[in-house]
């Protein structure tokens, strides 16, 4: 299966449909009568495609297991037509899509099965996912946004090693959308740190990400650099942040990551390791480029 480790939970919906064509209108008049012989069509094909919805991973192997947290069977009937719509809710890292269609799809084979005594002429049709919602497809980057990185090593500035946390997080930027304007290495030092991301507010830099620094040496000092310049802290950001690490590492307990704007500038501070740097990263992005919408005054449903 897919790796999905990485990935956040969020609100999944998924909607499909398959359609379920009779050949008389006798049919129709049973089903809505209840004088199927095999029982009422629409409440065993419901019980049915909410059994499918469930046993989806165990026949699809590539198909994650799954918390399915809510599943609604509704029929829509026009003429010689059933439309069976199938909506799936979940809390979790992957789409529902695939149930969403798989329990159409079985409730459409129960209607069969029931109604082919009554009726030779069934036919199945049309499924398809009519709509979802939920992951990074629906946080994508809007705004033509252009962002600095900064790493703030000692040891790399002076050449002794190299800066692979940094290229962690361009590479992660980019994958959103987003234009990397500059990219530098710095030494740990206050004054530098502060010039550095002031300088970028007045170029109008719209996000600033620096790495390293957020440890607890005394050599570690971009929190404290940045929290006398910052005008506005969001603490959700560093909180999204520990707690994505902390299912990953006790250790994350320790970072001292920081986020808030400056102007219209967002500014973030994260670990300097390279997997400390990475999953900051997932953890936040791409969700927390809605803070540009809300910055640039963009409304949002």
């Amino acid at each position: 299966m897919v790796d999905i480790t990485s990935k956040n939970s969020t609100l999944r919906i998924a909607v499909a449909q398959a359609i379920v064509k009779v050949s008389k209108a006798e049919t129709i008049d049973a089903i809505k009568k209840d004088l199927v012989p095999k029982g009422n069509v629409f409440a065993m094909s419901k019980a049915a495609g909410l059994l499918g919805v469930k046993k989806t991973p165990e026949l699809l192997p590539d198909c994650h297991p799954i918390p399915i947290e809510f599943t609604g069977i509704e029929y829509e009937i026009n003429e010689l037509e059933i439309k069976v719509l199938c909506t799936i809710k979940t809390i979790y890292k992957t789409g529902v899509e695939v149930e969403a269609m798989h329990g159409a799809s079985i409730v459409a084979l129960n209607m069969y099965d029931m109604l082919k005594p009554i009726d030779k002429g069934i036919e199945i049709n049309q499924i398809k996912l009519l709509k979802k919602k939920g992951g990074k497809s629906d946080y994508k980057n809007q705004y033509n946004l252009r962002a600095a990185v900064v790493v703030c090593s000692d040891t790399i500035s002076a050449g002794k090693k190299e800066d692979k946390a940094g290229k962690e997080i361009i590479n992660k930027l980019e994958t959103c959308g987003v234009e990397i304007h500059d990219y530098q290495v710095i030494p740990d030092e206050v004054d530098l740190i502060k010039a550095k991301t002031l300088s970028y507010v007045e170029e109008g830099v719209d996000l600033v990400v620096f790495t390293g620094g957020t440890g607890l040496s005394k050599r570690d000092v971009t929190p404290e650099a940045l929290k006398g310049i910052v005008d506005r802290k969001i603490p959700g950001i560093e909180e999204a942040i520990r707690a994505y690490g902390q299912q990953r590492t006790p250790y994350s307990m320790l970072s001292r990551s920081i986020a808030g704007t400056i102007n219209k500038t967002l500014v973030l501070a994260l670990p300097g390791s390279t997997n400390g740097a990475k999953e900051s990263m997932d953890a936040i992005f791409p969700a927390v480029l809605h803070v540009f919408g809300i910055l640039k005054g963009a409304r949002h449903n």
